[in-house]
Order: structure tokens, then sequence, then C-alpha cells
């Protein structure tokens, strides 16, 4: 499918560029490249308008994640836990830092800041699956 005809059927909708950009990373599993201008020229938008609701947005990917996606929560509550050795442990395991895919696209390492686990805490989420006191 084309990016336009992903887009074209939320063109005019309340909240349709948000829908829109869901639904081209639904198809895609990220948003390519070309995504912020042929968006911009259906909504009638400028690319920087675009780029802005993209970035502002920590959902939307720019680029293609892993297989399994290893969100962990830097939050204050978390930290006070030890979430910082937490993070440092997962990191030093996968050879990874927060932000990356591995060169295998088997996993990403992803910041979140609240997994509403705090009395749990650190957390983390392991795809949709949230896991409490990992370590």
């Amino acid at each position: 499918m084309t990016l336009s005809s992903l887009i074209e059927p939320f063109v005019g909708r309340t909240g349709g560029l948000i829908s829109a950009l869901h639904e081209v990373q639904r198809v895609h599993g990220f948003l390519p490249d070309d995504t912020e201008a042929e968006a911009a020229r259906a909504f009638n938008l400028s690319r920087a308008e675009v780029k802005g609701v993209i970035s502002f947005y920590h959902d939307f990917k720019r680029a293609p994640q892993g297989k399994t996606v290893v969100r962990l929560c830097a939050a204050e509550a978390c930290q006070a836990a030890g979430g910082r050795d937490f993070i440092k442990s997962v990191e030093e395991k996968f050879g990874l830092k927060m932000g990356e895919t591995s060169a295998s696209k088997d996993i990403t390492l992803e910041p979140v800041y609240c997994l509403g686990l705090c009395s749990t805490a650190p957390a983390a989420m392991v795809d949709d699956r949230l896991v409490g006191m990992a370590d």
C-alpha cells in the first residue's frame, strides 16, 4: 500500500493526522521517511507541522523496531528503587543503549517515564507485558 492510500481516508476527519500516522505505522511498523511530506501534502500542512506532531508523540517510530521491544522505566520512583542500575545491567546484557535496536533486529530498548507500577519498582514492559520488581 502506498503512503497516500493509507493517509487519504483520514483527511477531513477530526484527529485525522494522528490517526493517519498510526495507520502508516501499523502497516509499516514505523513511519517511513516520506511520511512527513505525504501527510503534509494530504492535510495541507507544512512538513514542520507534521514533524512536530510526530516528535511530540513518543509512540511514533522513525525506524524499524526489534521483534521484541523492552521499555524500561526511568521515572523517579523506579530510579529510587534501583532503576538506574537495572537499566545499566539491561544495556550491558544486550550490548545496547536506551533507544537502540540490535543489528539482528531482535530487540529494541526504550526508556519510558512511568508504567504505573511505582509500588513494584523498578518496572519494565516487554512488548505488551508489564513487569514489576524487574531485575
